[in-house]
């Protein structure tokens, strides 16, 4: 059975929300396209433009019959309508017009979200006679602000309808429009609401009527056009118009035919590697002074900006995928790459961007653009550059942004290490940071066994493989300039941290690796899924990796859907809190790999196989869970995650697919390591078309039977899995 990954997944669950999203502007809708409350509506540069957009045929609501996404920024809802009663007779006492048993005209509504929003509203008859539509479409704004609505907690007031009869380009008047905005000068913000010939306006309401002819349509239109900064917004889709498809969209278009096919027997690997791509692509964002380079926004909707932790997972779990991610993650990443010294925003020189904002004139424009305030970003950008290098993509790319890992280094060993200990510790500037710097970011998630938070300066286990990882990837790129010096020094660098780790956060008489050492250097001792990443990065000693292992799928950690954040025993633990008991895919993709490359294969699987088993009860798409055992409630139960898609959710699929091939190149050196373990419920995986060396491999696995087609001259291929300091760390 063959499924291209990034085959389209355009069909949504009855009753889940409509998003559509084009760059920091992003639309929710319910099943018939209506936008009627909570934290639906129309929203763009961080505000709610439209808050109500309800469309009523003959005074009756839409009944919603199915819905496609046809790319991330535009919809087609299929509706049907309610027909009048034969001749106009009324229902009795109310003055209103009755329907009948009759079947109403079939509404068929095509959105299209591209700086505003279009709809294109389609009034099909499909009966033997003639009959009438009045079409009657409510709008409201409120101007909320995304962080409210996210949070349920808006309480703002709702602006005033006006009615303006505005000039054109030329000059001519056109006709009377909705205006919902306030404020003035460059304060004012809103939107305008322009339609087809024939409407009605008045405020907050336009009405168009029609005789709709026997199996005959009629067809309206109305655009939204936004008024940010007291400047309106050139849609991308204008009144009479036609449309056409998107710059963006034709690249996702292209970039879905440019990615491996994958075969498998088992459906459920499949179905998720599918949902898995389709997501990524639809949140693919392309920088406008770059528009070759790519990024991932970090979840939709609440999260359309570039977060450069979650960027840089995202791109380095999905190399097998889309090198050129990661690619235009790491030139966004060095592009902001911090300069001075600003308390506010936490810049400092070399330390790699946390959060930056995507504005409608390009990436980082606004106030509160841009923000530094993370402890992890900036080793995991080296980590990235690295893998680059090891994959043997775009050397050129990879080489020019050398200097910035150094900078990034240099920020490390400089206000990274705040007391000179050997460790990063992180601590915010001012009360209005974020307390917690690193993916566990929500209120106290480093806790005590006994529940006690750690108080900082904080220096996380995970950081510290990190930066661990880092020094060894900054190795090898002396190495391969021949500057064994420096390659010395750096493995050096690499090893003294990874003594001093070794030494000071494993935990005898526990069995496991510290959360963290807090302010006083106290061991925060509590057992979370951190531990797992200390494999992934190679930091932790062989010796002790056996006793890791035992303890991430043990009962305390695992769930049986996937590892908790924080194991059940540990005080603070709380199955829907979200670091503290919640279960996250990446988190998982990462424990995982570092399972993988000790050797515990078993282990891995367990793990794995957990998660894909959980996607069947979502459509194959992985998200966060909360941490009940499996055993208590025999059906995964969701975590009631904001997002209906995270980046590096979406990606940790692709990263168990190379988990399962065991694949690790060495393309500076010429080797590649592939030795493909499969779980006993699969038995055959090929991938087609794995980008390596500017080229495309293919892998056949049946049972013990591994072929590789399109090797890239001069690599040895090595067909015994990767130990962790097998050709570098």
């Amino acid at each position: 059975m063959a499924s291209p990954v990034a085959g389209g997944l355009a069909h949504l669950a009855a009753g889940a929300p409509v998003t559509l999203v084009d760059g920091a502007s992003f639309c929710i809708s319910g099943a018939a396209g209506d936008m009627a409350g909570g934290a639906e509506g129309l929203i763009v540069a961080g505000h709610r433009l439209l808050s109500r957009c309800v469309m009523t045929v003959n005074g009756r609501p839409l009944m919603p019959i199915d819905h496609h996404v046809d790319d991330p920024s535009a919809s087609t809802f299929v509706c049907r309508a309610h027909t009048w009663g034969a001749g106009g007779r009324t229902a009795a006492g109310t003055g209103a017009v009755a329907p009948t048993t009759a079947a109403g005209p079939i509404v068929v509504r095509r959105r299209f979200l591209g700086e505003g929003m279009r709809d294109d509203v389609e009034i099909r008859n499909p009966g033997g006679e003639a009959t009438y539509a009045e079409v009657a479409i409510e709008l409201a704004a409120d101007l909320a602000e995304a962080g409210e609505l996210r949070d349920g907690s808006v309480d703002a007031a709702p602006v005033d309808p006006t009615l303006e009869r505005p000039d054109d380009a030329g000059g001519a008047s056109r006709g009377i429009e909705l205006v919902l905005a306030r404020g003035q000068g460059a304060a004012r913000m809103g939107c305008r609401i322009g339609a087809s010939d024939g409407v009605t306006v008045t405020p907050g309401r336009l009405v168009w009527e029609a005789i709709v002819p026997a199996r005959g349509s009629r067809s309206f239109s109305l655009v939204a056009t936004p008024i940010v900064a007291g400047a309106e917004l050139a849609s991308r889709y204008p009144l009479g118009a036609p449309v056409e498809r998107s710059e963006s969209a034709w690249r996702l278009d292209r970039w879905h035919r440019g990615v491996p096919e994958v075969a498998s027997d088992h459906h459920g690997l499949l179905a998720t590697l599918r949902r898995s791509a389709h997501d990524l692509g639809s949140l693919r964002v392309l920088d406008p002074d770059f528009p070759e380079r790519a990024v991932v926004a970090a979840g939709a909707p609440w999260f359309l900006a570039l977060h450069g932790r979650d960027a840089i997972f995202a791109a380095y779990m999905s190399l097998i995928l889309d090198p050129e991610l990661a690619l235009g993650t790491v030139e966004t990443l060095a592009r902001f790459q911090g300069n001075d010294v600003d308390e506010r925003t936490e810049e400092q020189p070399g330390r790699i961007v946390h959060r930056l904002g995507f504005g409608s004139m390009g990436f980082g424009q606004g106030p509160d653009a841009v923000s530094y305030g993370a402890v992890d970003t900036t080793p995991l950008f080296v980590m990235l550059l690295g893998e680059l290098r090891r994959w043997g993509l775009a050397p050129e790319v990879v080489d020019r942004l050398l200097p910035h890992a150094d900078r990034a280094l240099e920020w490390v060993t400089s206000f990274g290490d705040r007391d000179g200990d050997g460790y990063v510790e992180y601590q915010r500037s001012t009360d209005r940071g974020q307390r917690h710097q690193t993916w566990k970011d929500s209120t106290d998630p480093i806790r005590f066994p006994d529940g006690r938070p750690g108080r900082g300066p904080l220096a996380l286990a995970e950081v510290q493989g990190y930066v661990y990882a880092a020094y060894r990837a900054r190795s090898h790129f002396a190495a391969e300039a021949g500057d064994a010096a420096a390659a010395a020094r750096w493995r050096a660098v690499a090893a003294e941290l990874q003594g001093g780790f070794n030494r000071d956060f494993w935990i005898d008489d526990a069995g496991w690796v510290a959360l963290a050492l807090d302010g006083e250097k106290r061991q925060v001792g509590s057992l979370a899924s951190n531990i797992g990443h200390c494999l992934w990065t190679g930091i932790l000693y062989e010796d002790k990796a056996a006793i890791v292992a035992k303890q991430l799928v043990s009962d305390d950690l695992f769930s049986g859907w996937g590892l908790r954040t924080l194991a059940a025993s540990m005080g603070g633990y709380d199955p829907i809190a979200p670091h503290t008991g919640a279960v996250w895919p990446h988190d998982n993709a990462a424990c995982v790999a570092g399972l993988v490359r000790y050797g515990f294969v078993d282990e891995a699987h367990r793990l794995l196989m957990a998660q894909l088993e959980a996607t069947e009860a979502d459509g194959g798409r992985l998200g966060v869970l909360c941490g009940f055992d499996r055993n208590d409630l025999r059906a995964p139960v969701r975590y009631p995650d904001p997002c209906t898609t995270r980046a590096w959710s979406a990606a940790a699929p692709l990263s168990f697919l190379r988990s399962l091939l065991r694949l690790d190149p060495w393309i500076p050196q010429g080797k590649l390591w592939l030795d493909p373990v499969l779980p006993a419920a699969i038995r055959r995986l090929r991938v087609e078309r794995i980008p390596l060396l500017g080229g495309r491999i293919t892998v056949t696995v049946e049972g013990d039977s591994v072929q590789v087609e399109d090797l890239p001259p001069g690599i040895e291929l090595i067909a015994t899995p990767r130990r962790p300091l097998t050709g570098g760390s």
